[in-house]
Protein backbone atom coordinates (compact mmCIF):
# COMPACT_ATOMS: atom_id res chain seq x y z
CA UNK A 1 0.00 0.00 0.00
CA UNK A 2 1.68 3.05 -1.33
CA UNK A 3 0.92 6.33 0.07
CA UNK A 4 3.03 9.66 1.52
CA UNK A 5 1.44 9.46 4.64
CA UNK A 6 -1.01 6.84 6.34
CA UNK A 7 -3.29 9.56 6.71
CA UNK A 8 -5.11 9.46 3.66
CA UNK A 9 -8.91 9.06 3.01
CA UNK A 10 -10.61 7.89 -0.26
CA UNK A 11 -14.55 8.50 -0.73
CA UNK A 12 -17.06 7.95 -2.97
CA UNK A 13 -20.52 8.85 -3.06
CA UNK A 14 -23.27 7.05 -4.78
CA UNK A 15 -27.37 8.05 -4.84
CA UNK A 16 -29.52 5.20 -5.81
CA UNK A 17 -33.42 5.35 -5.78
CA UNK A 18 -36.36 2.47 -4.55
CA UNK A 19 -38.37 0.99 -6.85
CA UNK A 20 -42.33 -0.46 -6.40
CA UNK A 21 -42.82 -4.32 -7.55
CA UNK A 22 -45.64 -4.24 -9.71
CA UNK A 23 -45.18 -8.05 -9.58
CA UNK A 24 -44.58 -8.89 -6.00
CA UNK A 25 -41.70 -11.33 -5.18
CA UNK A 26 -42.74 -12.86 -1.72
CA UNK A 27 -40.92 -16.18 -0.33
CA UNK A 28 -37.67 -17.26 -0.77
CA UNK A 29 -36.64 -20.50 -1.50
CA UNK A 30 -32.92 -19.76 0.42
CA UNK A 31 -32.50 -17.47 3.31
CA UNK A 32 -29.19 -17.36 3.47
CA UNK A 33 -28.71 -16.26 -0.31
CA UNK A 34 -31.89 -14.46 -0.49
CA UNK A 35 -33.35 -16.86 -4.14
CA UNK A 36 -36.79 -15.57 -4.68
CA UNK A 37 -39.55 -18.19 -5.64
CA UNK A 38 -40.56 -16.16 -8.55
CA UNK A 39 -39.76 -13.41 -11.01
CA UNK A 40 -40.61 -10.08 -9.86
CA UNK A 41 -41.19 -6.82 -12.11
CA UNK A 42 -40.50 -3.05 -10.64
CA UNK A 43 -40.92 0.81 -11.63
CA UNK A 44 -37.92 2.42 -10.21
CA UNK A 45 -38.74 5.55 -8.34
CA UNK A 46 -37.40 9.30 -9.82
CA UNK A 47 -34.38 9.74 -6.94
CA UNK A 48 -35.17 13.22 -6.67
CA UNK A 49 -37.84 12.33 -4.60
CA UNK A 50 -37.43 8.91 -3.00
CA UNK A 51 -33.70 7.78 -2.71
CA UNK A 52 -31.00 6.61 -0.77
CA UNK A 53 -27.49 8.37 -0.80
CA UNK A 54 -24.10 6.54 0.71
CA UNK A 55 -20.82 7.79 1.42
CA UNK A 56 -18.21 4.99 1.85
CA UNK A 57 -14.45 5.64 2.92
CA UNK A 58 -11.52 3.93 3.09
CA UNK A 59 -8.18 4.92 5.12
CA UNK A 60 -5.25 2.99 6.95
CA UNK A 61 -6.03 5.02 10.03
CA UNK A 62 -9.39 3.18 10.60
CA UNK A 63 -9.67 0.99 12.68
CA UNK A 64 -12.68 -1.12 11.90
CA UNK A 65 -15.36 -1.40 9.65
CA UNK A 66 -18.47 1.37 10.97
CA UNK A 67 -21.62 2.24 9.51
CA UNK A 68 -24.15 5.10 10.32
CA UNK A 69 -27.52 5.18 8.91
CA UNK A 70 -29.29 8.62 9.15
CA UNK A 71 -26.67 10.07 11.06
CA UNK A 72 -26.52 7.09 13.80
CA UNK A 73 -24.49 4.43 14.50
CA UNK A 74 -25.73 1.30 13.52
CA UNK A 75 -23.98 -2.06 13.95
CA UNK A 76 -22.38 -3.70 11.12
CA UNK A 77 -22.25 -7.44 12.30
CA UNK A 78 -25.51 -8.37 10.43
CA UNK A 79 -24.98 -11.10 8.01
CA UNK A 80 -26.71 -9.39 5.25
CA UNK A 81 -24.08 -6.17 5.35
CA UNK A 82 -21.50 -8.45 5.96
CA UNK A 83 -22.40 -10.99 3.04
CA UNK A 84 -22.33 -7.65 0.51
CA UNK A 85 -19.13 -6.49 2.20
CA UNK A 86 -17.42 -9.99 1.77
CA UNK A 87 -18.33 -10.13 -1.69
CA UNK A 88 -17.05 -6.90 -2.99
CA UNK A 89 -13.89 -7.33 -1.10
CA UNK A 90 -13.83 -10.62 -3.03
CA UNK A 91 -13.77 -8.25 -6.44
CA UNK A 92 -11.86 -5.53 -5.55
CA UNK A 93 -9.15 -4.72 -8.26
CA UNK A 94 -6.21 -2.35 -7.84
CA UNK A 95 -6.89 1.36 -7.39
CA UNK A 96 -4.47 4.37 -7.83
CA UNK A 97 -5.45 8.43 -6.69
CA UNK A 98 -1.90 9.69 -8.54
CA UNK A 99 -2.70 13.33 -7.17
CA UNK A 100 -2.84 11.81 -3.63
CA UNK A 101 -0.01 9.83 -4.24
CA UNK A 102 -1.79 6.97 -3.31
CA UNK A 103 -1.90 3.19 -4.49
CA UNK A 104 -4.31 0.30 -2.92
CA UNK A 105 -3.34 -2.69 -4.67
CA UNK A 106 -5.93 -5.81 -4.40
CA UNK A 107 -4.59 -7.97 -1.78
CA UNK A 108 -4.72 -4.84 0.43
CA UNK A 109 -8.10 -4.28 0.48
CA UNK A 110 -8.52 -7.34 2.82
CA UNK A 111 -6.65 -5.22 5.23
CA UNK A 112 -8.54 -2.16 4.99
CA UNK A 113 -11.16 -1.24 7.09
CA UNK A 114 -14.65 1.36 6.17
CA UNK A 115 -16.86 3.82 7.13
CA UNK A 116 -19.82 3.71 5.87
CA UNK A 117 -22.65 6.56 5.94
CA UNK A 118 -26.24 6.21 4.49
CA UNK A 119 -28.81 8.40 4.35
CA UNK A 120 -32.83 8.11 3.02
CA UNK A 121 -34.54 11.08 2.28
CA UNK A 122 -37.84 8.88 3.09
CA UNK A 123 -39.25 6.97 6.24
CA UNK A 124 -37.30 3.99 6.50
CA UNK A 125 -38.59 0.51 7.27
CA UNK A 126 -42.17 1.81 6.87
CA UNK A 127 -43.12 0.23 3.38
CA UNK A 128 -41.41 2.06 1.07
CA UNK A 129 -38.16 0.39 0.14
CA UNK A 130 -35.97 1.61 1.72
CA UNK A 131 -33.67 -1.23 2.31
CA UNK A 132 -33.98 -2.10 -1.41
CA UNK A 133 -32.38 1.43 -2.42
CA UNK A 134 -30.16 1.26 1.17
CA UNK A 135 -28.46 -2.17 0.00
CA UNK A 136 -28.34 -1.69 -4.24
CA UNK A 137 -26.25 2.05 -2.69
CA UNK A 138 -23.95 -0.01 -0.66
CA UNK A 139 -23.24 -2.04 -2.79
CA UNK A 140 -22.89 0.39 -6.08
CA UNK A 141 -20.69 2.54 -4.12
CA UNK A 142 -18.56 0.56 -2.80
CA UNK A 143 -18.49 -1.19 -6.43
CA UNK A 144 -17.14 2.20 -6.88
CA UNK A 145 -14.67 2.57 -4.51
CA UNK A 146 -13.25 -0.67 -4.69
CA UNK A 147 -12.99 -0.14 -8.90
CA UNK A 148 -15.05 -3.58 -9.52
CA UNK A 149 -15.55 -4.53 -12.93
CA UNK A 150 -18.87 -6.15 -12.53
CA UNK A 151 -22.01 -5.11 -14.58
CA UNK A 152 -25.17 -3.58 -12.69
CA UNK A 153 -26.95 -6.82 -13.34
CA UNK A 154 -23.50 -8.85 -11.71
CA UNK A 155 -23.60 -6.07 -8.78
CA UNK A 156 -27.40 -7.18 -8.09
CA UNK A 157 -26.46 -10.42 -7.54
CA UNK A 158 -24.43 -9.12 -4.57
CA UNK A 159 -26.89 -6.16 -3.68
CA UNK A 160 -29.83 -8.70 -3.56
CA UNK A 161 -28.06 -11.20 -0.95
CA UNK A 162 -28.38 -7.63 1.06
CA UNK A 163 -32.03 -7.17 0.33
CA UNK A 164 -34.23 -9.06 -2.22
CA UNK A 165 -35.44 -6.06 -4.08
CA UNK A 166 -32.40 -4.11 -3.54
CA UNK A 167 -30.88 -6.27 -7.04
CA UNK A 168 -33.60 -4.09 -9.00
CA UNK A 169 -32.64 -0.37 -7.79
CA UNK A 170 -29.76 -0.80 -9.15
CA UNK A 171 -31.30 0.45 -12.78
CA UNK A 172 -33.84 2.96 -13.81
CA UNK A 173 -37.15 2.42 -15.44
CA UNK A 174 -38.34 -1.20 -15.38
CA UNK A 175 -36.65 -4.16 -14.72
CA UNK A 176 -37.18 -7.97 -13.77
CA UNK A 177 -35.47 -9.92 -11.44
CA UNK A 178 -34.99 -12.86 -12.36
CA UNK A 179 -35.47 -15.89 -10.15
CA UNK A 180 -32.88 -17.94 -11.52
CA UNK A 181 -32.52 -21.81 -11.32
CA UNK A 182 -28.33 -22.59 -9.47
CA UNK A 183 -28.06 -23.03 -6.56
CA UNK A 184 -25.29 -20.66 -5.48
CA UNK A 185 -27.52 -17.83 -7.19
CA UNK A 186 -25.33 -16.71 -9.52
CA UNK A 187 -28.59 -16.21 -11.68
CA UNK A 188 -30.48 -14.41 -9.69
CA UNK A 189 -30.05 -10.96 -10.98
CA UNK A 190 -31.92 -7.68 -12.16
CA UNK A 191 -32.18 -6.83 -15.58
CA UNK A 192 -33.53 -3.63 -16.84
CA UNK A 193 -36.91 -4.52 -19.54
CA UNK A 194 -36.95 -0.52 -20.31
CA UNK A 195 -35.45 2.87 -18.82
CA UNK A 196 -37.65 5.47 -17.71
CA UNK A 197 -37.62 7.56 -20.71
CA UNK A 198 -39.60 4.65 -22.58
CA UNK A 199 -42.91 5.00 -20.96
CA UNK A 200 -42.72 9.12 -19.42
CA UNK A 201 -46.31 9.52 -19.34
CA UNK A 202 -46.92 7.92 -15.91
CA UNK A 203 -46.90 9.64 -13.12
CA UNK A 204 -46.92 8.07 -9.73
CA UNK A 205 -48.99 8.86 -5.89
CA UNK A 206 -47.78 7.48 -2.81
CA UNK A 207 -50.44 8.14 -0.18
CA UNK A 208 -47.91 7.69 2.85
CA UNK A 209 -50.69 6.38 5.08
CA UNK A 210 -47.95 5.51 8.08
CA UNK A 211 -44.35 6.37 8.28
CA UNK A 212 -44.23 3.90 11.71
CA UNK A 213 -41.99 0.66 11.56
CA UNK A 214 -44.91 -2.53 10.10
CA UNK A 215 -45.26 -4.97 12.79
CA UNK A 216 -44.07 -8.00 10.75
CA UNK A 217 -40.93 -7.39 8.99
CA UNK A 218 -40.83 -8.51 5.35
CA UNK A 219 -38.17 -11.45 6.48
CA UNK A 220 -40.54 -13.23 9.07
CA UNK A 221 -43.95 -12.44 6.99
CA UNK A 222 -42.45 -14.31 3.76
CA UNK A 223 -40.77 -17.09 6.09
CA UNK A 224 -44.21 -17.96 7.58
CA UNK A 225 -46.24 -17.17 4.13
CA UNK A 226 -43.69 -19.83 2.50
CA UNK A 227 -44.03 -22.10 5.39
CA UNK A 228 -48.30 -22.32 5.99
CA UNK A 229 -49.69 -20.07 2.71
CA UNK A 230 -50.78 -22.84 -0.28
CA UNK A 231 -51.95 -19.96 -2.38
CA UNK A 232 -48.31 -18.61 -2.00
CA UNK A 233 -46.94 -21.80 -3.61
CA UNK A 234 -50.07 -21.87 -6.13
CA UNK A 235 -49.51 -18.38 -7.30
CA UNK A 236 -45.46 -19.07 -7.55
CA UNK A 237 -45.78 -22.01 -9.65
CA UNK A 238 -49.26 -21.11 -11.95
CA UNK A 239 -49.98 -17.20 -11.73
CA UNK A 240 -46.86 -15.36 -12.16
CA UNK A 241 -44.79 -16.84 -14.74
CA UNK A 242 -48.21 -15.95 -17.55
CA UNK A 243 -48.40 -12.67 -15.37
CA UNK A 244 -44.45 -11.92 -15.84
CA UNK A 245 -45.10 -12.27 -19.81
CA UNK A 246 -48.26 -10.59 -19.75
CA UNK A 247 -46.37 -7.41 -17.98
CA UNK A 248 -43.22 -7.62 -19.96
CA UNK A 249 -45.82 -7.11 -22.71
CA UNK A 250 -48.21 -4.44 -21.47
CA UNK A 251 -44.48 -2.43 -20.95
CA UNK A 252 -43.37 -2.73 -24.32
CA UNK A 253 -46.62 -1.69 -25.59
CA UNK A 254 -47.14 0.65 -23.49
CA UNK A 255 -50.71 -0.62 -22.67
CA UNK A 256 -51.88 1.04 -19.65
CA UNK A 257 -55.43 -1.27 -19.44
CA UNK A 258 -53.06 -4.41 -19.29
CA UNK A 259 -50.65 -2.83 -16.86
CA UNK A 260 -53.47 -1.56 -14.35
CA UNK A 261 -55.04 -4.70 -14.57
CA UNK A 262 -52.43 -6.90 -13.84
CA UNK A 263 -50.61 -4.55 -11.68
CA UNK A 264 -53.82 -4.11 -8.86
CA UNK A 265 -54.61 -8.08 -9.47
CA UNK A 266 -51.31 -8.74 -8.17
CA UNK A 267 -51.32 -6.60 -5.28
CA UNK A 268 -54.40 -8.19 -4.03
CA UNK A 269 -53.47 -11.23 -4.41
CA UNK A 270 -49.77 -10.36 -2.54
CA UNK A 271 -52.31 -9.47 0.01
CA UNK A 272 -54.30 -12.45 0.00
CA UNK A 273 -51.42 -14.56 0.48
CA UNK A 274 -50.68 -12.21 3.53
CA UNK A 275 -54.02 -13.17 5.12
CA UNK A 276 -53.85 -16.85 3.42
CA UNK A 277 -50.69 -17.45 6.05
CA UNK A 278 -50.76 -19.02 9.51
CA UNK A 279 -50.81 -16.38 11.62
CA UNK A 280 -52.86 -14.40 8.95
CA UNK A 281 -50.45 -10.87 8.06
CA UNK A 282 -52.47 -7.45 7.56
CA UNK A 283 -50.22 -5.17 5.62
CA UNK A 284 -52.83 -3.23 4.90
CA UNK A 285 -55.33 -1.28 7.03
CA UNK A 286 -58.97 0.86 6.70
CA UNK A 287 -57.25 3.52 4.81
CA UNK A 288 -55.80 1.00 2.27
CA UNK A 289 -58.82 -0.49 1.82
CA UNK A 290 -60.37 2.86 1.22
CA UNK A 291 -58.12 4.13 -1.48
CA UNK A 292 -58.48 0.29 -3.38
CA UNK A 293 -62.54 1.49 -3.38
CA UNK A 294 -62.14 5.11 -4.41
CA UNK A 295 -60.20 4.17 -7.42
CA UNK A 296 -62.10 1.21 -8.36
CA UNK A 297 -65.18 3.12 -8.08
CA UNK A 298 -63.94 5.68 -10.25
CA UNK A 299 -62.80 2.67 -12.56
CA UNK A 300 -66.35 1.45 -12.93
CA UNK A 301 -68.17 5.14 -13.49
CA UNK A 302 -65.10 5.70 -16.11
CA UNK A 303 -65.91 1.90 -17.27
CA UNK A 304 -61.66 1.96 -17.92
CA UNK A 305 -58.44 1.81 -15.92
CA UNK A 306 -57.41 5.25 -15.26
CA UNK A 307 -54.87 4.08 -12.51
CA UNK A 308 -53.37 1.10 -10.71
CA UNK A 309 -52.67 0.83 -6.96
CA UNK A 310 -49.99 -1.22 -5.49
CA UNK A 311 -48.94 -1.74 -1.74
CA UNK A 312 -46.21 -3.65 -0.73
CA UNK A 313 -45.76 -4.90 2.93
CA UNK A 314 -47.23 -1.61 4.54
CA UNK A 315 -50.64 0.11 4.40
CA UNK A 316 -49.11 3.07 1.37
CA UNK A 317 -50.82 2.98 -1.42
CA UNK A 318 -48.61 3.74 -4.75
CA UNK A 319 -50.66 4.92 -7.50
CA UNK A 320 -49.82 5.02 -10.90
CA UNK A 321 -51.33 7.03 -13.19
CA UNK A 322 -51.96 7.06 -17.21
CA UNK A 323 -50.83 10.86 -17.70
CA UNK A 324 -50.22 14.20 -15.98
CA UNK A 325 -53.91 14.93 -16.68
CA UNK A 326 -55.42 11.93 -14.42
CA UNK A 327 -52.93 12.50 -12.15
CA UNK A 328 -54.45 15.68 -11.27
CA UNK A 329 -57.67 13.99 -11.34
CA UNK A 330 -56.32 11.64 -8.57
CA UNK A 331 -55.13 14.03 -6.59
CA UNK A 332 -58.22 15.92 -6.46
CA UNK A 333 -60.43 12.69 -4.88
CA UNK A 334 -57.40 12.45 -2.85
CA UNK A 335 -57.43 15.61 -0.90
CA UNK A 336 -61.50 15.55 -1.15
CA UNK A 337 -61.36 12.03 0.33
CA UNK A 338 -58.32 13.00 3.02
CA UNK A 339 -57.55 16.51 3.35
CA UNK A 340 -54.78 17.76 5.29
CA UNK A 341 -55.16 17.86 8.91
CA UNK A 342 -53.51 21.35 9.14
CA UNK A 343 -53.54 24.07 6.96
CA UNK A 344 -49.90 23.56 5.29
CA UNK A 345 -50.26 21.66 2.14
CA UNK A 346 -46.79 22.25 1.20
CA UNK A 347 -45.44 20.13 4.05
CA UNK A 348 -48.80 17.52 2.80
CA UNK A 349 -47.51 17.52 -0.73
CA UNK A 350 -43.92 16.55 -1.34
CA UNK A 351 -41.91 15.82 -4.52
CA UNK A 352 -43.62 17.02 -7.70
CA UNK A 353 -45.72 20.02 -6.50
CA UNK A 354 -46.50 21.17 -9.94
CA UNK A 355 -48.98 18.10 -10.02
CA UNK A 356 -50.94 19.37 -7.73
CA UNK A 357 -51.23 23.04 -8.97
CA UNK A 358 -52.11 21.07 -12.50
CA UNK A 359 -55.78 20.30 -10.51
CA UNK A 360 -55.99 23.88 -9.60
CA UNK A 361 -54.46 23.38 -5.92
CA UNK A 362 -52.64 26.36 -5.12
CA UNK A 363 -53.62 26.39 -1.00
CA UNK A 364 -55.98 25.00 1.59
CA UNK A 365 -58.80 27.03 0.14
CA UNK A 366 -58.92 25.11 -2.68
CA UNK A 367 -59.09 21.60 -0.99
CA UNK A 368 -62.26 23.19 1.26
CA UNK A 369 -63.44 24.44 -2.35
CA UNK A 370 -63.01 20.52 -4.37
CA UNK A 371 -66.21 19.34 -4.98
CA UNK A 372 -67.60 15.16 -4.82
CA UNK A 373 -66.13 13.04 -6.82
CA UNK A 374 -68.84 13.24 -9.84
CA UNK A 375 -68.79 8.89 -9.53
CA UNK A 376 -70.97 9.58 -6.19
CA UNK A 377 -74.08 9.85 -7.49
CA UNK A 378 -76.06 10.11 -4.56
CA UNK A 379 -76.61 13.28 -3.07
CA UNK A 380 -75.50 12.05 0.43
CA UNK A 381 -72.27 13.77 1.54
CA UNK A 382 -69.63 11.12 1.70
CA UNK A 383 -67.34 11.05 4.67
CA UNK A 384 -63.98 12.28 4.66
CA UNK A 385 -60.96 11.09 6.87
CA UNK A 386 -59.09 13.99 7.71
CA UNK A 387 -55.41 12.76 9.44
CA UNK A 388 -55.86 9.16 7.57
CA UNK A 389 -52.97 10.10 5.44
CA UNK A 390 -49.93 11.76 6.92
CA UNK A 391 -48.85 13.30 3.01
CA UNK A 392 -48.54 12.31 -0.37
CA UNK A 393 -45.25 12.34 -2.73
CA UNK A 394 -45.39 13.07 -6.31
CA UNK A 395 -43.20 11.25 -8.78
CA UNK A 396 -42.92 9.47 -12.23
CA UNK A 397 -40.45 6.90 -13.48
CA UNK A 398 -36.76 7.40 -12.73
CA UNK A 399 -32.93 6.31 -13.38
CA UNK A 400 -30.41 3.99 -11.74
CA UNK A 401 -27.74 5.06 -9.65
CA UNK A 402 -25.66 7.57 -9.73
CA UNK A 403 -22.36 8.64 -8.51
CA UNK A 404 -22.08 12.61 -6.96
CA UNK A 405 -18.91 14.42 -7.45
CA UNK A 406 -19.74 17.19 -5.81
CA UNK A 407 -17.67 16.44 -2.47
CA UNK A 408 -20.12 18.79 -0.73
CA UNK A 409 -22.62 15.95 -0.87
CA UNK A 410 -20.61 13.45 0.93
CA UNK A 411 -21.95 12.51 4.37
CA UNK A 412 -18.46 11.57 5.88
CA UNK A 413 -15.28 14.33 5.93
CA UNK A 414 -12.92 14.08 3.63
CA UNK A 415 -10.80 14.83 6.55
CA UNK A 416 -11.02 12.36 9.08
CA UNK A 417 -13.93 10.14 7.30
CA UNK A 418 -16.29 10.73 10.32
CA UNK A 419 -19.65 12.03 9.83
CA UNK A 420 -20.15 15.35 9.20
Amino acid sequence: MAGQSQNWVIMVTAQTPTNIAVIKYWGKRDETLILPINDSISVTLDPSHLCTTTTVAVSPTFQQDRMWLNGKEIALSGGRFQSCLREIRKRACDVEDKKKGIKITKEDWGKLHLHIASYNNFPTAAGLASSAAGFACLAYALGKLMNVKEDESQLSVIARQGSGSACRSLFGGFVKWIMGKEEDGSDSLAVQLADEKHWDDLVIIIAVVSSRQKETSSTSGMRESVETSLLLHHRAKEIVPKRILQMEEAIKNRDFASFSRLTCTDSNQFHAVCLDTCPPIFYMNDTSHRIISIIEKWHRSEESPQVAYTFDAGPNAVLIARNRQTAALLIQRLLYYFPPTLGDLDSYIIGDKSIAKDAGINGIQDVEALPPPPEIKDKIPSQKFKGDVSYFICTRPGRGPILLSDESQALLSGENGLPK
